[in-house]
């Protein structure tokens, strides 16, 4: 499963931290207690903000279950192509010697897009090439270890497309990329008056975790 987050006005880094939580908290408090990397290549983790979320989660103040939790976390911080690339092969390692590592969150796997482009020049080929080789990786990690990737994006607004359309973001990375992705979810802010054409679901994020909207919460949240 490789799954990608549009998000162009929420706070995609937030949804990850609830969905890290989620993973590496013990089963009796309603988690998963598997092994997650967290790839940051955006550099807005915020440890604190983590380790408040993580606490307000645990039945009790307990230290040593805190530090638990931790111990299932690798981070690892990303300021190039070239980096993640290396990164990459060096889960295949890590994804060895820990078979409790379930799930790579990746924040952002389009921060160094622009970046590419410019050292690629004219060439479609060369500005595709680095995050091209780390989707093929990530397909190969993928296939033989079974793991799951969670992976944000940068959304792309095209003027004249409302913000909550599923048509106002068309993927602009490489093609490698997008056969590797089996599952999209575009985050926006709806506005008063927007009508989806497609199937949507409002939320709202706030430390308790990810909360979905009745109708009349959703009016509320409105006004």
């Amino acid at each position: 499963l490789c799954s990608a987050f549009y998000c162009p006005d929420v706070s995609k880094t937030e949804l990850l931290y609830h969905l890290l939580c989620r993973c590496v908290l013990p089963e009796a408090a309603g988690g998963l207690e598997v092994d997650v990397v967290f790839v940051d290549t955006d550099y807005s983790l915020d440890m604190l903000h983590l380790v408040s979320i993580l606490d307000s989660k645990l039945s009790a103040a307990d230290e040593a279950a805190l530090r638990s939790c931790l111990s299932r976390l690798l981070f690892v911080h990303c300021y190039s192509s070239s980096q993640l690339l290396l990164t990459l092969h060096f889960l295949e390692t890590t994804l060895s010697s820990r078979p409790a590592l379930a799930l790579i969150l990746i924040d952002s796997i389009s921060a160094f897009y622009w970046v590419d482009r410019c050292e690629g020049g004219a060439s479609y080929t060369k500005q595709e090439e680095k995050l091209s080789r780390c989707a093929e990786l990530l397909g190969r990690l993928l296939r033989d270890y079974r793991i799951t990737v969670f992976a944000t994006c940068h959304a792309i607004r095209r003027p004249g497309v409302p913000s909550s359309s599923s048509d106002s973001e068309r993927s602009y990375l490489c093609r490698s990329w997008q056969r590797l992705v089996t599952h999209r979810l575009l985050c926006s802010r709806q506005e008063p008056g927007d009508n989806m054409a497609s199937w949507s679901s409002s939320f709202c994020v706030t430390e308790a975790g990810v909360e979905f909207l009745s109708e009349e919460n959703k009016c509320a949240a409105r006004q």
